[in-house]
């Protein structure tokens, strides 16, 4: 072994022999050879894995002697993108290294979607992105490089969607076949296309990233079914022969919808429960109308229902249905209940009146603007002209920001402790939030809620942080400042912490196990990967993972209908 491959550098004084490097490639780039000549043996079939838990790759993580290192980030980085580019082309890697990438590529940069003014949208809840007009979504779709070898774009997808496939056909004018394409491997096209983190998958893969800017694979994807929609065009099932198992789904969220979209396409009876008044779960409640019009929801609900999805709303299992008669009367139930459960922060004072948590602020905001009537459980709170600030960084405190300032409040600030990098939200939500007028405190930390002489919230105790080393992890943790505290006003103060498992009683007495943060535990031997303790219960989606993506709650509820599907055929064998 000279040279492992054109990245990890090999020190041949240090090698050993010991082979740990051949076994741990999970691609089988690396080989024991004998060279003579000196030339760099390359392994081309290297992908610059970063799957060990170290975070290294592979072969520099098992090489006890650190006779293999890998190049500097940088040189990774550019090595990385000429192997794209090469693999997109199908053209040789040294033609590609040192070239000027925009030569190579040729192609125009990214029109995407055409965004609502800051001093418009902060006036009302609609959507803030515009659909492409059917000349915008041309140009795009023929920027696409329709990757040869392999569409990273589809790798890094959750769903594994035909990206280029759906783009090519839009570049032909062939919309109903690309909406036809969009449903094979998604339930809710129009959906993720709005509100999937693109910026983290799909476009963050895309060869042209970095050169005029990714293709608009969401934007896309939303004019495609939106069009189609539009067109009159609905999936149809005519000719699937009904089976005769009933399978009871909890949760119209997109777990839920995933699983029943799956299984109704086989013939299976779906029965949808929800104890919200539409489908979506948090999709609908949780996320503000400025990202997702609610009558998108509307639209899937009656698409699902033409499909012969049958939906029972405003009914909660516990409450107007008993769990124990869904698993008695069904063949199989799926469980796609979410997250409702909130985070505390432990703080001195954060029970009083002024301090509310994210989900009922959303959620009584949300019920508000499609005109439900208030409910006791969420009620809504006014902010206009007040002082509100926000704890959290994630995207859902991204929205309830940008919530407030629709409700009028007179300032708006986001308080995170980390710094802007280290924000787990998109950060695309951040550049909206700032352009809509929202203040950022990074690097800081609350401490403790100043109460006024009525028991109200009046201020948070803060204190300044800095960014520590990093943990076992890898991740940076931050440390506070000594002597660094500060007050920040506020009348409102919104905890946007995440979410965690919520309490479900009725689960008690039928065996599912739950882990020591109460989610869901599924799996195991002899079991499917959604597949709880009880034969003939099924769970995905966050209930199962904790809070995650819409996209990754849909692919566990299709994994499932699947998974209950190979059931009932092995049932039918015996």
């Amino acid at each position: 072994l000279r040279v492992a491959n054109d990245s990890v550098q090999f020190t041949e004084a240090l090698c050993i022999g010991c082979k740990n490097c051949v076994i741990a490639c999970p691609f089988g780039a690396i080989e024991m050879v004998a060279n003579d000549d000196d030339a760099p043996q390359l392994a081309q079939k290297c992908d610059l894995c970063s799957q060990h838990p170290s975070g290294q790759q592979a072969c520099v993580a098992s090489c006890p002697t650190q006779a293999l290192q890998l190049m500097d980030e940088a040189a990774v980085n550019r090595l990385r993108s000429a192997r794209q580019i090469r693999s997109a082309l199908e053209t040789p890697l040294g033609t590609v290294r040192g070239a000027r990438r925009s030569a190579i590529l040729n192609k125009p940069p990214r029109v995407g979607a055409k965004k609502v003014p800051a001093d418009d949208r902060m006036q009302h809840f609609g959507e803030i992105y515009q659909p492409l007009s059917e000349c915008d979504a041309e140009y795009e779709s023929e920027r696409c490089l329709y990757c040869a070898q392999k569409a990273w774009c589809n790798w890094t997808c959750p769903l594994h969607n035909h990206i280029p496939d759906f783009i090519r056909l839009v570049s032909e004018g062939k919309i109903i076949e690309a909406a036809e394409l969009c449903h094979q491997s998604s339930s809710l096209p129009e959906i993720c296309g709005r509100v999937c983190p693109q910026d983290r998958l799909c476009e963050g893969a895309c060869t042209l990233k970095n050169e005029g800017g990714s293709v608009a694979i969401g934007n896309l994807e939303r004019y495609i079914t939106d069009t189609a929609l539009a067109m009159g065009w609905r999936p149809t099932i005519d000719k699937v022969a009904p089976r005769p198992e009933r399978v009871a789904v909890i949760g119209a969220g997109p777990a839920g919808l995933g699983c029943a979209d799956i299984l109704v396409r086989a013939g299976v009876h779906v029965d949808v429960f929800d104890r919200h008044p539409e489908i979506g779960g948090l999709l609908t409640f949780g996320i503000p109308p400025f990202k997702l019009d609610k009558k998108v929801l509307e639209m899937r609900r009656d698409v699902f229902s033409a499909m012969g999805v049958n939906f029972h709303l405003n009914q909660e299992v516990g409450r107007d249905v008993a769990f124990a008669d869904l698993v008695k009367n069904y063949d199989a139930v799926f469980l796609g209940v979410g997250t409702y459960g909130l985070m505390a922060a432990g703080l001195e004072g954060e029970n009083a009146p002024g301090v509310i948590q994210v989900l009922p602020f959303l959620i009584a905001s949300t019920r508000e603007v499609m005109g439900l009537e208030e409910s006791p459980e969420y009620p809504l709170t006014d902010i206009k002209g007040k002082r509100v600030v926000v704890l959290g960084g994630g995207d859902t405190a991204m929205d309830c920001l940008r919530t407030a300032v629709r409700r009028g409040a007179a300032s708006v600030t986001c308080a995170y402790r980390r710094d802007e990098l280290s924000m787990p939200g998109s950060k695309k939500e951040v550049v909206n939030a700032r352009e809509e007028g929202v203040k950022f405190e990074f690097n800081v930390q609350p401490q403790r809620i100043q109460l006024n002489r009525k028991g109200q919230v009046c201020a948070v105790e803060m204190i300044r942080t800095k960014m520590g080393e990093p943990g076992p992890d890898g991740r940076r943790r931050p440390q506070p400042i000594p002597d660094s505290g500060f007050e920040l006003k506020a009348d409102v103060l919104i905890m946007a912490f995440g979410f965690q498992a919520h309490e479900m009683p009725w689960l008690r007495g039928h065996g599912i196990k739950l882990d020591r943060w109460g989610q869901i535990v599924t799996g195991g031997k002899g079991r499917g990967t959604t597949q709880t303790s009880h034969d003939k219960i099924f769970a995905g989606g966050d209930a199962v993972t904790g809070a995650d993506l819409v996209v990754t709650a849909m692919v566990a509820g299709r994994q499932a209908a699947s998974e209950m599907l190979m059931q009932f055929t092995a049932r039918e064998e015996i």
